[in-house]
């Protein structure tokens, strides 16, 4: 049957044009004398695409050709389906009717291997083509990461399920050894495998109650990826495997451990930090995976032009402090080992001490702290001054002695690197003051504050312009930049593809808001001025803000709004909106309604978005029932009990009478006026990110009602 696939395929190619006849007697000869078809010679030697050839076969046998991606197969079905047999023979079960089982496969069956399956099984067999990635990939997602090694782990283990805190010392032994199999160091090497294939970030094995589940950071947001249930009875052998990596104490269950581990993929070199912390199912383990060597570019970090140019002129100074400020995981640290790969060359001493060290640079000193052992920041500080350096990075500066330290340094001749945790840049400001810093002594040796978030980009793969954009989000932009007309604004989404994993996002960048310490600034930092004027001031003199920064990436088509305004707070916007107002833009007041509005009451319930923390400081409920006065696909009219900020971003439900289905947006707040002193407020609000789907619902319930 071998052969003559070989035959159809070569004929079918020769007909299609896909290949010469010379190509064909060339490699005939070579499939002839090895174990290998015809169909995998080609694609081993990128001749022709699996998909062509694929396509080819399936016109030829007048069989289906089909994307596994594109399809949801029915659970009931992979129930009669062993796992065994389905990554024995390498197919995908897709449907069963009238005792006929349609398989995917990546190349024709010969009739003896169809008459096995037809015995395990006791269907009859019918086949459909699919490429080999993707049987792969729906063998995991069907039947889990590691589902076909746990298989094989089961033949030889007893599985009991025990409670890890009860485990008796024996038993510990016991799972010393199984964490030493093949098969268990294949399934976390699978593990490890599939999170850098997907370019994950962390790794989290987190156990419950009767599950573990696993799941991959990806562009800053968790993904769960599907296992199998019996990896809950193999959960202990597979942490004790993770900690004999990084020389962690497989016996101890009850403290949190630490460790560091060194792995080769794929002639890649990784450097895995992992964390253990005890649960009442079991150990839950995060590793975070960092790549030991990065190429390092400021034209990467996605900075625009202007902000490039401010970058290299603070990078190229010879003394001062340049702070970068944002929450965890904002990409602070890579922005500074940026900073130092640029400036890193045989004529400059470079140290930095960190905590930890995130990764390896050639030509740099770097020092990690070890609080164990009282050897934190402001001791390395003092000790790496005895090492004659031009330029420190220092990891954080937490407390009022690390500050005052740096500050001597940079006032003595040498440039400083550092991170503060605040929400912007003048924050770091305020921040430095609170632990006691002097004004006179920042306002002298500080150069900068440049605030910083990530944000996810829009796959290029998928990328298609967003025709139903709410108007007043335009104009919101448009008046946020200055732009003459809110035709200027187009905004750019990704439908979601393969690439993307169906996200629509492929990768993330930053955005920034540069604080420069020019004189003016330096004046208020030693008036203590509330650092909320001194942005204000910032602005006036041409600072933009991370939001104007985001919107800036909006419409270069880098990102979505949505993006931008979960990363960035309302304020930045009224921080920018003094100077931005004060430049004409043109929008049409007489121009229709985009949408049509319906005087209607809705049930609604909102918060505050991602922060009811502050509803609750100012006494105010995380969460608000109300009713509409009149709606429209483009926003909404309702009834706050309490004031609401203007250009705050709530969550908002709302169910249509015409369905029992929710409607669940953001809506960002336009105006807001008082109905009842002190007791009612109309809320004037738009749609940020409603789908096109709920929209077309909006229209159509709306129309309906009008008429």
């Amino acid at each position: 049957m071998a052969k003559r696939i070989d035959t159809i395929l070569s004929e079918a190619l020769l007909e299609k044009g896909l290949i010469s006849s010379k190509e064909i007697d060339s490699l005939l000869p070579q499939v002839e004398s090895s174990t290998e078809s015809l169909q995998q010679l080609l694609i081993k030697r990128g001749i022709i695409a699996e998909k062509d050839i694929l396509n080819v076969l399936a016109e030829r046998l007048r069989i289906s050709f089909v994307s596994l991606k594109s399809i949801d197969i029915d659970r009931v079905i992979l129930e009669k389906v062993p796992l065994k047999i389905a990554m024995h023979y390498r197919f995908v079960p897709l449907e069963i009717k009238r005792r006929i089982i349609t398989i995917a496969v990546a190349s024709p069956f010969d009739i003896k291997t169809q008459d096995e399956i037809r015995t395990q099984l006791g269907y009859g067999v019918e086949l459909t083509l699919a490429t080999q990635q993707d049987i792969t990939e729906a063998l995991k997602r069907y039947y889990g990461l590691g589902a076909e090694t746990l298989d094989k782990i089961s033949i030889t283990t007893p599985q009991e399920e025990a409670s890890p805190m009860e485990a008796s010392r024996a038993a510990v032994e016991d799972i010393e050894k199984l964490a030493g199999d093949a098969s268990v160091i294949k399934l976390v090497n699978q593990i490890i495998l599939e999170g850098w294939k997907k370019r994950a970030t962390d790794i989290h094995i987190e156990p419950q109650r009767g599950v573990v589940s696993l799941r991959y950071r990806i562009d800053g947001l968790l993904y769960d990826t599907p296992v199998p249930l019996e990896i809950k009875n193999f959960l202990s052998a597979i942490i004790s495997r993770i900690k004999i990596m990084s020389n962690l104490n497989i016996v101890e269950r009850r403290l949190p451990q630490d460790g560091r581990a060194i792995v080769k993929v794929q002639e890649q070199i990784l450097d895995l930090r992992i964390s253990t912390i005890p649960t009442p199912f079991g150990e839950s383990v995060v590793i975070r995976i960092l790549p030991t060597q990065m190429l390092f570019s400021l034209e990467k970090l996605g900075l625009l032009k202007r902000d490039l140019q401010v970058f290299e002129r603070l990078i190229q100074k010879p003394h001062g402090i340049i702070f970068v400020t944002g929450p965890t995981g904002s990409g602070k640290t890579t922005t500074l080992y940026t900073c130092l790969s640029r400036i890193n060359t045989r004529e400059r001493k470079i140290i930095t001490i960190e905590d930890p060290i995130e990764y390896e640079m050639s030509n740099i000193t770097q020092i990690q702290v070890m609080p164990e052992i009282d050897f934190d920041f402001a001791r390395g500080l003092r000790s790496i001054l005895r090492h004659d350096p031009d330029v420190i990075m220092v990891g954080e500066v937490r407390d009022l002695e690390t500050a005052q330290i740096a500050i001597r340094v940079a006032l003595t001749g040498h440039l400083v690197f550092s991170t503060l945790h605040t929400n912007d840049a003048a924050s770091g400001i305020s921040r430095l003051l609170d632990i006691g810093v002097e004004p006179y002594l920042l306002s002298s040796s500080v150069e900068a504050f440049i605030a910083q978030r990530l944000i996810r980009t829009i796959c290029p793969d998928c990328k298609t312009e967003d025709e139903n954009v709410p108007a007043e989000l335009k104009v919101q932009i448009a008046r946020d930049l200055g732009l003459k007309s809110s035709g200027e604004v187009k905004v750019f989404r990704g439908k979601g593809c393969q690439s993307c994993n169906q996200t629509g996002f492929f990768g993330r960048t930053a955005i920034y808001e540069i604080l420069p310490v020019d004189d003016k600034i330096k004046d208020l930092i030693v008036k203590k001025i509330p650092s909320n004027q001194i942005k204000k001031m910032a602005v006036s003199k041409g600072m933009r803000t991370l939001r104007q920064d985001g919107w800036q990436k909006v419409i270069a088509s880098i990102t979505t709004p949505e993006e931008v305004m979960k990363n960035t707070s309302a304020e930045d916007e009224e921080a920018g909106f003094e100077r931005k107002s004060q430049v004409p833009v043109t929008f049409k007041e007489s121009e229709p309604r985009a949408y049509n509005r319906l005087d209607k009451k809705v049930n609604i319930s909102f918060k505050t978005f991602k922060s009811p923390d502050i509803l609750l400081k100012r006494g105010f409920t995380p969460e608000q029932l109300s009713v509409t006065k009149n709606i429209s696909a483009g926003g909404l009219l309702f009834v706050s009990s309490e004031p609401l900020t203007v250009g705050s971003i709530l969550e908002m439900k709302m169910e249509l009478p015409d369905s029992n289905e929710f409607i669940e947006c953001l809506i960002k707040v336009l105006r807001i006026q008082e109905i009842e002193e002190g007791r009612n407020y109309d809320v004037a609000g738009h749609f940020l990110d409603i789908t096109s789907a709920h929209r077309t619902r909006f229209n159509k319930y709306i129309e309906s009602e009008r008429k």
